[in-house]
């Protein structure tokens, strides 16, 4: 092939959006005779989009110079602005700060105003969104955008339409904010928008709808971005991220094999060649999907991979103490997952487990705090995902609290909204809770219909723990007559029949001294007593206290991590339990 066919042919497949054939042709031509400015720039954008980081930076850095030599400082402020941006997206701050600069003063000396002042704004403005200065994020984003309309530039005006909806989101303005992110993911799937910018943008939109917990708009932009790369199979840049967002809406929507397969090809997209922040979010989500199905081993050494990338394993790993039975453990890490986090969207995600593990662990005052903040936040973000959480958390708790036909409602609520969102697990959840509440209420037809339900999701999706649990739930006998107590009571009852004080109880049990005095004063209102002794005496008389069950402690599985063995008490002490802090 000649020099001008390998660079005609280039051309055409830049043209196609066949990334990889329009670098290698591109190249070949360059090898032959030097591209001129605008071909550098075709190859420059094609090793960007292929992953070829340092040649993309190379190739850009001729094209600045190009141009420069032929006096075209607004072409050449625009490709500095280019190779800063390419910097930036792989965290190569000082380089891309250098060429931001240089950008600047090749316009301030020409005094040029053109559009690429508009993007140069889009630096500053990301600072200030890191820096949790959202209003002034926007002010920015908007100088932006008024600047692309001045000019009529599509790709700065998407960028900066999508920068104005993420940073009203961060305001608390999240109808305004994700009308303007689904405003700018329309001109992407319109092809207004060029590739480097559409999947930086796909990206960015996909990020904030899981900020919000809008589960439903990121499945369905979840749909389009997947669509958009399977068109250009060769794309390396966006493929990795892409499938990270997909494998958690598909574990969402309970096709786990599916979700696990490309949280694993995200892996290897974001290893190579050297790995990128990305990879630990991919191996975070490998360790959710093993622990769903009961792999605890695997899960524990993807959670370490992912911690190691530099993504918390929170609050995976709670829940991973949780299924092995180290409760003390679990509530220690989701309370300093919760202590170390102040941005709501993220506590949004942590809450729900809170709220589980302290019901686990009998600490309903904490487990009521983290309840009663979701709902708030459920309020303000107003997505249809946490209004599900919500309602579910609610309801767990006024179970365990001993209001069953109250925690009814809530989980009967929950579970539609669950049913609507198209979340499997979450639905199986919510239908063993009910199943529970209706035990308490002393329906247990009703109760089993709803446990036969929930085996049935659970061994659909492969949930190997869930399974067994509530198949052993099926196949108890009904329960001998015990006063109407719940398990915790008729466990503290056994302690009172003991002897013991309301101290050496809470000690036993790992509870507070106050959530044990409630117990006591539960058990003498259903068993008609008024003192311990008339408890421990009908206890006795109806031949209770042999069939009490006992608390277990399992500790048997080594800690993650020296934060855990510096971290978790063997003990709750009673102040520890009612710190608001910790929640």
């Amino acid at each position: 092939m000649t020099e001008v066919d390998a660079l005609k042919a280039g051309r055409e497949s830049f043209a196609r959006r066949a990334w990889a054939d329009a670098f290698r042709l591109l190249e070949a031509a360059d090898r032959e005779s030097p591209l001129d400015a605008d071909d550098l720039e075709r190859l420059a954008t094609a090793a960007y989009l292929v992953g070829k980081d340092a040649e993309s930076e190379a190739v850009r850095g001729r094209a600045h110079q190009e141009l420069l030599n032929r006096g075209d400082r607004e072409g050449a402020a625009r490709s500095a602005f280019w190779l800063a941006f390419g910097l930036l997206q792989r965290g190569a701050f000082a380089p891309a700060s250098g060429w931001l600069v240089r950008a600047e003063r090749l316009l301030d000396e020409a005094q040029l105003e053109c559009v690429v002042r508009g993007y140069l704004l889009i630096p500053h403005a990301i600072q200030r969104t890191g820096q949790a200065d959202a209003p002034g994020a926007l002010d920015v984003f908007s100088q932006a955008a008024e600047i692309a309309s001045r000019f009529a530039d599509r790709d700065l005006a998407a960028l900066a339409g999508h920068g104005r909806g993420r940073a009203l989101v961060r305001m608390g303005r999240i109808p305004e904010g994700v009308a303007l992110l689904d405003e700018a993911m329309a001109a992407v799937v319109a092809g207004d928008v060029s590739p480097v910018l559409a999947g930086d943008i796909y990206c960015s939109v996909l990020e904030a709808c899981h900020e919000i917990l809008d589960v439903r708009r990121a499945h369905e932009w979840t749909t389009c971005l997947s669509q958009w790369c399977a068109s250009q199979p060769d794309l390396v840049r966006y493929r990795g991220e892409c499938l990270i967002y997909r494998a958690e809406i598909r574990q969402m929507r309970g096709a786990w094999t599916d979700a696990e397969h490309d949280a694993q090809e995200a892996c290897a997209l974001l290893s190579s060649p050297e790995p990128r922040p990305a990879v630990g979010a991919a191996f975070y989500r490998i360790g959710e999907i093993h622990r769903l199905r009961g792999e605890l081993q695997k899960a524990e050494e993807a959670y370490r991979q992912a911690n190691q990338y530099g993504r918390k394993p929170q609050p995976g790993l709670a829940l991973l103490r949780l299924a092995q039975g180290r409760i003390d453990i679990a509530a220690s890490l989701i309370r300093s997952a919760l202590a170390e986090t102040e941005q709501r969207r993220t506590r949004a995600r942590l809450l729900p487990v809170a709220v589980e593990i302290m019901v686990a662990a009998d600490d309903l005052e904490t487990a009521r705090t983290a309840e009663t903040e979701l709902c708030e936040i459920a309020r303000t973000f107003g997505t249809p995902f946490l209004a599900a959480a919500s309602a579910h958390v609610t309801g767990a708790v006024l179970l365990a609290s001993g209001h069953a036909a109250e925690a009814m409602t809530s989980l009967r609520r929950a579970w539609e909204s669950w049913r609507e969102l198209e979340v499997p697990y979450e639905q199986a959840q919510a239908r063993v809770l009910i199943a529970a509440a209706l035990l308490q209420l002393g329906d247990r037809d009703s109760r089993n219909i709803e446990l036969d339900a929930a085996r049935q999701l659970f061994k659909h999706l492969g949930a190997g723990p869930a399974l067994a649990r509530t198949s052993e739930l099926l196949e108890q006998p009904p329960p001998r007559s015990a006063g109407g107590l719940s398990a915790r009571e008729a466990q503290v009852l056994r302690l009172v029949a003991a002897g013991k004080t309301n101290r050496a109880i809470a000690d036993e049990l790992y509870i507070s001294e106050k959530t044990v005095a409630r117990h006591v004063s539960n058990i003498f209102n259903k068993l008609g007593v008024s003192s311990r002794a008339g408890a421990t005496a009908l206890a006795y008389q109806r031949n209770l206290i042999c069939a009490l069950p006992r608390t277990t402690h399992s500790h048997a599985v080594p800690d993650f991590g020296d934060f855990v063995r510096r971290g978790a008490p063997r003990r709750r002490s009673n102040v520890a339990s009612k710190r608001r802090s910790h929640v």
